[in-house]
């Protein structure tokens, strides 16, 4: 399981730059004025993770497996998207099919780069789509209250559930909250979600500065940074003129060039890092002579449905899964070291599979 993340912002943040260097692709068209994307753009890449490599090596595995990320370029937002400017209504329709929303904010000063406003503000850009999402929420759920109406009243209790999960959400967003600042009961979790608001995904702040600033960020990055920790989302920084020279370059090249830089690992790196603690996500481990593979599932996820995530029937026919924690794994040079040593478990269908565990899954076919 990967998840996929959309790139968003007002026009002319770099977020076609962004996607390119990110996906190393040039599918995206880059230019200097607004709404040079016109469909949305997918690229997956591999998320990198040191400990897969190291397992592959110590199993001698034949084929190194990782997980996917899934990036969407989405078309440039204009201030009144919600009532169709711009490309607004395409950008809300897009918006709506991803896990989280990667909102790219203009960082630097460039006089060659207009800016849609006039003026360098990552701040209001921020709040410009924001407004937007929470407009268009609010008319979603207007509409939505209206349509089920007669079902309330004949007393149908999944429509029951829903005005008042729709009554909740928009409450929060009369009172200037998105729908993510809404605390749901785990019981309705499942049907938040459904409801599929724009305002309720998780979002994190992509602070796109300068080369100058991409190691310490800068004035406006910070300014993002107390605004992210004030609505409790997430940010991070990074520079996509330098992302999009590392993705040029071969792997040992790019190394070099990061640490002139002053940079310890790239920009992609730091974000999938802060995408996984945003969506709370966490990876498990398969490994064997034949391949080396990294699997996503949520944390808290147990063992039977992460044995799906691989195939169905796992999860339908599971038996017990046969664990070994990642430091073990390695510490002690491999499966069979591991369970003389008596650091395999085995694990039934209660168990919570653990960041980093080496899974084994036995199933009923």
């Amino acid at each position: 399981m990967g998840f996929k993340v959309g790139i968003v912002g007002l026009p002319n943040v770099g977020k076609s730059t962004l996607f390119n260097a990110l996906t190393r692709t040039a599918a995206a068209q880059a230019a200097n004025f607004p709404f040079c994307t016109i469909e949305p753009n997918v690229g997956e890449v591999a998320v990198p993770d040191a400990r897969l490599d190291k397992l592959a090596q110590i199993a001698g595995s034949r084929q190194i497996i990782p997980t996917r990320m899934t990036f969407v370029d989405i078309a440039g937002l204009v201030k009144g998207a919600s009532k169709g400017e711009g490309l607004g209504n395409q950008f809300l329709a897009n918006i709506r099919e991803v896990d989280a929303i990667a909102h790219v904010l203009r960082c630097f000063e460039d006089d060659d780069v207009t800016h849609v406003a006039g003026a360098v503000d990552p701040v209001a850009d921020a709040e410009t789509i924001e407004t937007e999402l929470m407009i268009a929420d609010m008319e979603s759920i207007e509409r939505r209250l209206q349509n089920i109406s007669r079902k309330v009243r004949g007393g149908d209790k999944e429509a029951v559930a829903q005005e008042r999960l729709l009554k909740l959400a928009l409450g929060a967003l009369e009172d200037g909250r998105p729908a993510r600042s809404v605390a749901v009961d785990a019981e309705d979790a499942r049907a938040w979600r459904m409801l599929q608001l724009l305002t309720a995904k998780p979002v994190l702040y992509v602070c796109n500065v300068d080369e100058g600033a991409a190691a310490t960020g800068n004035a406006f990055s910070e300014r993002v940074r107390d605004m992210a920790e004030k609505d409790g989302a997430a940010s991070v920084v990074i520079s996509a003129a330098i992302e999009e020279e590392i993705s040029q370059l071969p792997d040992d090249e790019a190394q070099v060039f990061l640490e002139e830089m002053g940079l310890h690992e790239a920009g992609l790196d730091r974000l999938i890092n802060a995408g996984y603690r945003l969506l709370k996500l966490e990876t498990y481990f398969t490994v064997g002579p034949k391949e080396a593979r990294a699997w996503t599932i949520p944390i808290g996820t147990l063992a039977p449905q992460a044995a799906g995530v691989i195939h169905g029937d796992f999860e339908r026919g599971f038996i017990r899964a046969e664990t070994i924690s990642y430091g073990d794994f390695v510490g002690l040079g491999g499966e069979q070291a591991a369970k003389e040593a008596g650091k395999m478990r085995v694990e039934g269908k209660t168990y919570r599979v653990q960041d980093g565990d080496v899974l084994h899954f036995l199933f009923n076919a």
